[in-house]
């Protein structure tokens, strides 16, 4: 199978997927405790992508401070935690990753 096709499958059952949710609202009432989780779920998803790459960039536990993935992470943790920008934290971790590498 073609890389190109399965990437245009997963592309679409993920859009159909999304459109469901979409198509759904206002005709299908939710549970409440449904509704309640839904705002985490961008954080939850997030989370789950980024950890791995910051603890096991190697696809081993990496918890030193010559993991600059690691270290460029905390300090977008402690960035967006201070100043809650989304561009201030990527120029930030950004920064401190290019700065750790060198």
């Amino acid at each position: 199978m073609s890389i190109w096709l399965v990437m245009a499958l997963c592309g679409a059952v993920t859009f159909l997927i999304r459109l469901s949710f979409i198509a759904a609202e206002g005709r299908i009432a939710f549970p409440s405790g449904f509704r309640r989780v839904l705002p985490f779920v961008p954080v939850a998803a997030l989370t789950a992508l980024v950890i791995p790459e910051l603890l096991m960039p190697q696809g081993t536990l990496w918890l030193a401070w010559d993991n600059a993935r690691l270290i460029a992470g905390l300090a977008a943790i402690v960035i967006a935690a201070t100043t809650r920008s989304v561009l201030w934290t990527l120029v930030g971790g950004f920064v401190v990753l290019g700065v750790w590498l060198s």
